[in-house]
């Protein structure tokens, strides 16, 4: 099975080639009817890596299947765009936006498929393809589109070094699977650095790329034209020279164009007198500020809130979207369960027992309190959030946050804390007396040479 799944991937993309080369000069350098270099060597990537994903994603199935249909159209959509770049020259920007924007649309369905399905159980396989998909963006990267693409990539390690925690001993698919995926972005790294060193690279001869060969945008629609020019005599805006020279002539005064002035008594000036601030009425005399509806919708977009959610859905305790809620607690667990929260604001969180797992995702101001977790405590994309383990835990991991105070036991003080791009990070350490002792955790770091390997320590901010 597996082995016809790959020879359809590769059929489809033998197919797909030999369209562009027959079609009217899309497939060809320059009109000579051959394939450029650099898309046969995109070909080998989709036929290579992407097909081995895309295989390996169908024996998965489920929402890894769906997912990969979608990845699958990504790639196509860019060798289009690849076509299109090796035989013609480089295009203005406006145009160049739009033939992006297919690739730029497929970019946006992977990421809200993950959005949509985060209860699903294959979650961190989407996350994974989800936070690195971006780097097909590397088109419109420049001057170094390269190490862009190896920025994603580790993105989606967080999320693959989950994956292979979960099934290493259980299911060797999804082991491959993490294999395959991360080998397309490998590739497609060395193919960038290859043929694509400082940017997308265009033809030097053949037409300008057209935006209206481009699919229709996916984005929204392009802006209005201009407005019209001012008339130069007989509209409402302009009076003609008459006007202008006057305008000029009083302008040339000097030191008596303020004569025409009118004199404001003092008791009717309103920054010297507070109360004609307060009057009722009308104030402003002049045109009203332009506005837009734009907050309106903002506005009615916050107000549909979704359901808090406080559930055990398999081994998995659910604490979703709870807004001012004091006192939630946790309390009938097991060994093997674990714990997500997500986009909890202004709540305070007690878990009793000895569980997995804890991972708080994009909560605000929470409160965590626990016994025992024998996993990993994750804070991820969190702000202003309070962790207190009662207990022991081996491991607390901080990602992506912007204040976190962590208060440990006195059996946790062998806990180790995992930090990455997070700030305003404090560990408070109980003494003898009870008082805590708050201690902040590095955020400046100092990398030097030392002849042999760099040596990174961490600095002291001064003030």
């Amino acid at each position: 099975m597996a082995e016809l799944a790959s020879l359809v991937q590769r059929l489809e993309v033998a197919v797909s080639r030999l369209e562009a080369v027959s079609g009217d000069g899309g497939g060809s350098a320059g009109g000579s009817g051959v394939v450029a270099a650099y898309v046969e060597a995109y070909d080998a990537i989709i036929t290579g890596s992407v097909g081995q994903y895309m295989t390996l994603s169908q024996q998965i199935g489920g929402d890894v299947q769906k997912h990969a249909d979608m990845m699958k159209q990504a790639f196509s959509c860019q060798r289009q765009l690849l076509v299109t770049s090796s035989c013609s020259q480089k295009p203005s920007d406006a145009s160049l936006t739009a033939l992006l924007a297919p690739v730029s649309k497929v970019i946006q369905q992977v990421q809200t498929f993950r959005e949509q399905n985060r209860s699903s159980p294959l979650f961190n396989h989407l996350s994974a393809v989800s936070e690195s998909v971006p780097a097909l963006g590397w088109v419109a990267m420049a001057p170094k589109p390269g190490p862009y693409v190896k920025e994603m990539q580790d993105a989606a390690q967080f999320y693959t070094n989950r994956v292979l925690k979960d099934y290493k001993e259980k299911d060797q698919k999804h082991v491959d699977w993490v294999k395959a995926y991360l080998s397309i972005w490998t590739e497609l790294q060395n193919y960038v650095k290859q043929h694509h060193t400082t940017g997308l690279a265009w033809s030097k001869s053949g037409p300008v790329a057209s935006a209206s060969a481009a699919p229709p945008r996916a984005g929204p629609p392009p802006p209005g034209p201009p407005p019209p020019p001012m008339a130069s005599s007989g509209g409402s805006g302009d009076q003609g020279p008459d006007t202008r020279n006057a305008l000029f002539a009083s302008l040339n005064k000097g030191a008596d164009v303020t004569k025409g002035l009118k004199h404001v008594p003092k008791d009717q000036m309103t920054h010297k007198n507070p109360n004609l601030r307060t009057q009722t009425g009308p104030v402003r005399t002049g045109p009203k500020p332009f506005t837009t509806s734009k907050p309106a919708v903002t506005a009615a977009a916050a107000s549909r809130k979704l359901p808090p959610v406080l559930e055990l859905d398999g081994k998995k305790w659910k604490v979703e979207n709870q807004e001012g809620v004091q006192g939630l607690v946790i309390s009938d667990t097991e060994l093997k369960q674990v714990v997500y929260a997500f986009k909890c604001n202004n709540s305070t969180l007690q878990i009793k027992g000895k569980i997995n797992s804890i991972t708080l995702d994009n909560c605000k101001k929470l409160g965590l309190v626990f016994d025992d977790v024998v996993g990993i405590i994750e804070v991820i994309n969190c702000r202003d959030v309070k962790v207190q383990v009662l207990g022991k835990v081996p491991t607390i991991s901080i990602n992506k946050t912007d204040g976190c105070h962590v208060y440990l036991s006195k059996d946790s003080l062998e806990c180790e804390i995992v930090s990455a791009k997070s700030s305003e990070m404090n560990v408070l350490v109980p003494g003898k007396d009870g008082d805590y002792t708050e201690i902040p955790v590095p955020e400046q770091f100092k990398t030097v040479w030392d002849g042999k390997k760099l040596v990174t320590t961490c600095t002291e901010i001064a003030g």
